[in-house]
């Protein structure tokens, strides 16, 4: 069997070494990727219910409490009630660490881009989020 005709095969050997060197850009602040992500976004949209979350890290609700609830016990999230909703915002310390946060994605972006291209990395970047989307809709 070929396996570079593959989709799935394809996209899951490209997740897997993007995923390396996500996780080795964000290692020296002691976090994964995800973690990384989580509160990039939290930053950007203080206050952020948990399923906005969900639906724009494309992670499930349990998978995000989770998250927060280990960045909440480190310190970098607080979770505030109002009501029955639930917002999540950032600390000081986690603010502290943005900055670096965003270099450390900045020099991702960097090292995939001078690897594949900037026209090649922003079209693939288009056609696997579209498909993605295409593909929730259809289940």
């Amino acid at each position: 069997m070929d396996f570079t005709e593959s989709l799935f095969f394809s996209s899951s050997a490209l997740n897997r070494q993007l995923n390396k060197m996500a996780d080795d850009a964000f290692r020296e602040l002691g976090l994964t990727s995800s973690y990384a992500f989580l509160l990039m976004l939290v930053n950007d949209q203080p206050g952020i219910q948990p399923m906005e979350l969900s639906k724009k890290l494309q992670l499930t609700p349990s998978t995000i409490t989770r998250l927060v609830e280990k960045m909440e016990y480190r310190g970098y999230l607080n979770r505030r009630s109002e009501g029955r909703a639930t917002h999540i915002e950032i600390t000081e310390k986690g603010e502290k660490i943005y900055p670096k946060l965003e270099q450390a994605w900045n020099s991702l972006k960097r090292k995939y881009t001078s690897i594949l291209g900037e026209r090649y990395t922003t079209v693939l970047a288009e056609m696997t989020y579209k498909a993605s989307g295409q593909i929730e809709e259809a289940e």
